[in-house]
C-alpha cells in the first residue's frame, strides 16, 4: 500500500469516495470537466492526485 491511499476509519462523501477509490486502484490520470455531478470529484482528485505521482487536467470550452 503506498502513502498516498488513506487507511483507517474515515467519513467522507460520496463523490470524494469515489476519488480516492480511484487512487487507492492505481489512477494517475484524470481529465475532466467540473459539472454537477461530478464537480466535488475532480476537485478532490486534483488536490490529491499529485501525491500519487499522476496528472490532473481540467478541459474546458
Amino acid at each position: 500500500m503506498t502513502k498516498t491511499v488513506l487507511t483507517g476509519v474515515h467519513f467522507m462523501t460520496g463523490d470524494v469516495a469515489c476519488a480516492e477509490g480511484a487512487l487507492a486502484a492505481g489512477c494517475k490520470f484524470f481529465g475532466g470537466y467540473p459539472i454537477t455531478p461530478a464537480t466535488e470529484i475532480a476537485e478532490h482528485i486534483s488536490e490529491r492526485i499529485p501525491q500519487a505521482g499522476g496528472t490532473f487536467i481540467q478541459m474546458e470550452d
